[in-house]
């Protein structure tokens, strides 16, 4: 199966917004730090998915997104998940309960000594250092174990 994704992280002084996945039953992200995001709808392109999901999760209305890059997911049992990512320091609105899992406030110094995947080490330190080049990365997974990362861009 192939599914394409959103993930955001809202940026604000010197911290990132991170998604604790812990509310959901038999979820993969379960006890990781993500940014936050979802499915992309087959009318939406990633820019309006990624806005919407932003708004369904956090309650923040994204005025303008920042496209950082693309993170290809295979897994062992032959799914591949394509990951549009993006920042933004633009948005407005209040926070609302997430029922995806607890929404955190991260400095950006921390992030890296956050319970988050693997593979995901790679851009999110690109965003920690502020360092706007595009990437490509492609992750290969046999259950939750990072067998395989090739940074294409």
């Amino acid at each position: 199966m192939i599914r394409c994704d959103t993930v955001v992280y809202l940026e604000k002084n010197d911290e990132v917004l991170m998604l604790l996945r812990n509310k959901k039953k038999n979820d993969i992200n379960e006890g990781k730090y993500i940014g936050v995001g979802g499915k992309i709808e087959k009318t939406e392109t990633p820019y309006e998915g990624a806005i919407r999901e932003v708004k369904e999760e956090t309650g923040y209305t994204v005025n303008s997104l920042e496209y950082r890059g693309l993170l290809s997911f295979i897994s062992n049992n032959d799914d591949i998940q394509y990951i549009f990512i993006f920042t933004s320091s633009d948005f407005s609105g209040n926070e609302i309960v997430c029922n995806e899992g607890t929404l955190e406030w991260v400095k950006k110094d921390k992030i890296m000594s956050l319970n988050i995947w693997e593979g995901d080490r790679y851009f999110l330190e690109k965003i920690v250092n502020n360092d706007y080049s595009p990437f490509m990365i492609k992750t290969i997974y046999e259950n939750d174990k990072l067998v395989k990362r090739i940074i294409e861009i």
